[in-house]
């Protein structure tokens, strides 16, 4: 399984960097080739399923997931957002956090385990080098811009 942890820190609110960093439809417009299809109704909460396919026509795959923990900032607390994936290519899961930052702003933790089935063992560490490059760029999108009023 591959590993990836990335943190950032942002101007942003705690509560916008959380808007920003599990706006699920965004996300494709920061990863080159993908599309992301919600299947539940918001708002999300624990149960929400959503499918990011990557490819060109049918020359890709599907990575469905799904919310399993649901817990946005609040009264000074961090937010926290687990998504397990549930796919046939692609399994593992991600977890999400933002936390105030001490002087305003926020810091958000992405932490993840994938696995690609098929693919063995050996080629974990390039696995993530390019997750965390491609999740780290992401990130950056998700979290820049200025600030909006929440």
């Amino acid at each position: 399984m591959a590993h990836i942890l990335l943190e950032r820190a942002t101007h942003h609110p705690v509560e916008q960097a959380w808007l920003r960093i599990t706006d699920w439809e965004r996300h494709a417009d920061t990863v080159p080739l993908t599309s992301t299809t919600v299947l539940t109704p918001p708002p999300t909460r624990v149960g929400t399923v959503f499918v990011a396919r990557s490819g060109v026509g049918r020359a890709g795959f599907d990575d469905p997931m799904e919310v399993t923990v649901w817990e946005p900032p609040r009264d000074g607390r961090p937010g926290r957002c687990r998504l397990v994936k549930r796919g046939r290519a692609v399994t593992g899961w991600a977890e999400l956090t933002a936390h105030p930052a001490a002087g305003g702003g926020s810091r958000v933790v992405w932490s993840e385990e994938l696995r690609v089935r098929w693919l063995p063992a050996f080629f974990d560490g390039p696995l993530a080098w390019a997750a965390r490059r491609m999740f780290g760029r992401a990130a950056d999108d998700l979290l820049s811009g200025p600030s909006h009023p929440s």
